[in-house]
């Protein structure tokens, strides 16, 4: 069973002795430097020359610096930059700025597990990582509430690396709730099998392939889009809430039945089997070093396959469905191209 860490587990005034700077201003970014200001923290945000987020920053109240300018000053240097800019910006000075003593901490493990980034070994190196979005950590702490996270520690150089960690977590409201300790390698290896086989690619391709099912046998595409995705956040609540047999306590006993009968007809010993490939490529560091490579060379690949996904007939055919549905809220962030 994991250890679970709690608010009497933690010492807050740790991270209030410290100097920090969160690199990055994205979903994990500002809720970081927010509810870590919030929590009594001296912390700027360190951004690149003409980010599009340093407006917003300072509009927050929040001190804005140079990425580098604000690692350099700090005694604990918060790294939320995307997984694909993390290598260039430790080449590009980041490394210089951190100063032997210093903790670096990570949301994500993927950079310092694959060794993409190599710190000395006269630094701290700790991840924490929310297990939710940042509005959801922002919005939860600013409730006085918190969502559960995770703490590993990759490097204790100053045998109080796990301590300072608690602390940080603290910070953001995760003790309050329960920190789970883990390690680099077991976050970063089950979250990117978890995003590939079942979160987002799993979930993803098995909506549109339902979709697409429907619509060339003659369905309407908008009752189509109703039963593959509309209806599918109805079932992933009842899962959160209660788990899957909630989920199946729930719903009709037709439906129930369907889940025993045709769902292994879907997902089995084929799709089995291609997970374990997934987890496989995921754990010999295969699928880091092509997602790397296809970065580096311009991500034509990555861009045409997203490309393909908008153009999608589900997509189309979402937005007038939503448009039918005037309280959702739609994203108002535009796309990136």
């Amino acid at each position: 069973m994991a250890t679970i860490f709690y608010d009497d587990d933690a010492d807050l005034s740790l991270i209030q002795g410290s100097k920090v700077a969160v690199l990055g201003y994205g979903s994990q970014g500002h809720a970081h430097a927010l509810n870590l200001r919030d929590s009594g923290v001296d912390v700027r945000v360190g951004l690149r020359p003409g980010s599009s987020s340093r407006q917003r920053a300072q509009e927050e109240g929040l001190v804005v610096k140079d990425t580098n300018e604000a690692a350099a000053e700090a005694d604990v240097i918060v790294v939320l930059l995307p997984d694909t800019h993390q290598k260039s910006a430790w080449e590009n000075g980041l490394a210089d700025a951190v100063e032997p003593g210093n903790t670096l901490v990570f949301g994500h493990g993927f950079n310092i597990h694959y060794g993409f980034v190599e710190p000395s070994d006269d630094v701290d190196v700790i991840l924490i990582a929310p297990k939710s979005p940042g509005h959801i950590v922002r919005r939860l702490y600013t409730q006085g509430q918190g969502t559960p996270g995770l703490l590993a520690v990759h490097q204790d150089a100053s045998g109080n690396a796990a301590e300072l960690g608690k602390s940080y977590a603290a910070a953001l409201g995760l003790t309050r709730t329960g920190l789970l300790e883990t390690t680099f390698q077991e976050e970063t290896e089950t979250d990117l099998f978890g995003e590939q086989a079942v979160l987002c690619g799993g979930v993803s391709h098995l909506v549109r392939d339902g979709f697409e099912t429907l619509v060339e046998a003659g369905y309407q595409p908008e009752a189509a889009y109703f039963e593959c995705l509309h209806e599918l956040k109805l079932i992933v609540d009842m899962m959160y809430e209660g788990g899957i047999s909630w989920m199946r306590h729930s719903v009709s006993t037709t439906a129930e039945w369907g889940d025993y009968v045709s769902g292994p007809r879907v997902i089995n010993d084929q799709s089995r089997a291609a997970m374990k490939d997934i987890l496989a490529e995921i754990q010999d560091g295969s699928f880091a070093r092509d997602f790397m490579a296809e970065w580096e060379a311009g991500a034509e690949n990555f861009t045409s396959h997203r490309t393909a996904g908008r153009e999608h007939q589900i997509e189309q055919v979402g937005k007038e469905v939503r448009a039918m549905m005037p309280w959702l809220d739609e994203p108002t962030e535009e796309l990136e191209s």
